[in-house]
């Protein structure tokens, strides 16, 4: 039912995390997959643990900040395989403080990668949809709980994925007539390197109970694992979500709920 036999798929911040999952899911699938990230050795030992399981993959090195890297990834794609089918933008950062504690700087960082880097891939990948015979694709972007609701000193994060969840309804609507759908994901606290970075640095003194706490605070009393995505995001690219547009999927055990 969620088969994606020789589509083309192009997957950012593949090297790590969700981003990983994703790819590795897909090539299960029959998707042909390329490994966006800035760190490319990483997107490459992702690449050959799909090769060695029979998959399609090549890493991409990919700097979502850079208007000319997306480009030169989807064009990377459509190289190889003669199209672009699927987009996941999956690649993202964090920050940590309310807005009296966020530097300028900071907030441009994160801007950058969570929203500029969005609107980069975006339009790289809708200008091959349209262009491409027959045009359409899909994209699936990857937002949060944060963009919904208020999460506690995550200022700068907050601003971000809730740009996320606007940037994806717009896409939906400016190009549903063109065979081209855009939904995203909204995760709630998931264990993943992106995770354990942000316990390590603000943490380190307390990780485990914090870690606890994590867990503790969630319905289900635990985090998400990185493989409990990846299969909304395989739903949201298959041909069982074809009349799913502009919708946003919430995976979060149940936080925003509550």
């Amino acid at each position: 039912m969620f088969r994606l036999d020789g589509r083309a798929a192009l997957v950012t911040g593949a090297g790590s995390g969700i981003g990983r999952e994703i790819a590795l899911l897909y090539a299960t699938q029959g998707a042909l997959v390329a490994l966006g990230d800035i760190d490319e050795a990483a997107a490459g030992r992702v690449a050959a643990e799909i090769e060695a399981a029979g998959g399609q993959a090549f890493p991409q090195r990919l700097d979502v900040t850079d208007l000319e890297s997306a480009r030169t990834a989807v064009a990377a794609v459509v190289e190889r395989h003669g199209r672009l089918d699927i987009l996941v933008n999956n690649a993202g950062i964090g920050l940590v403080g309310s807005v009296t504690e966020t530097e300028p700087a900071d907030f441009e960082r994160l801007m950058a990668v969570n929203v500029r880097g969005v609107y980069h891939c975006t339009q790289a990948a809708v200008a091959q949809m349209l262009a491409q015979a027959p045009e359409g694709g899909v994209m699936v972007n990857m937002a949060s709980v944060a963009g919904m609701v208020a999460v506690g000193r995550r200022f700068a994060y907050c601003a971000t994925k809730g740009a996320v969840i606007s940037m994806t309804q717009s896409t939906a609507m400016d190009f549903v007539e063109h065979n081209i759908r855009c939904n995203c994901i909204c995760p709630g606290t998931v264990e993943t390197p992106f995770v354990d970075a942000y316990l390590n640095k603000y943490h380190a003194h307390e990780l485990e109970e914090t870690r606890r706490s994590l867990h503790a605070r969630q319905p289900m009393g635990r985090m998400g694992r990185p493989e409990e995505i990846a299969p909304m995001a395989l739903f949201l690219a298959s041909d069982a979500s074809a009349y799913i547009t502009g919708a946003q999927m919430v995976v979060d055990g149940g936080l925003t709920a509550r």
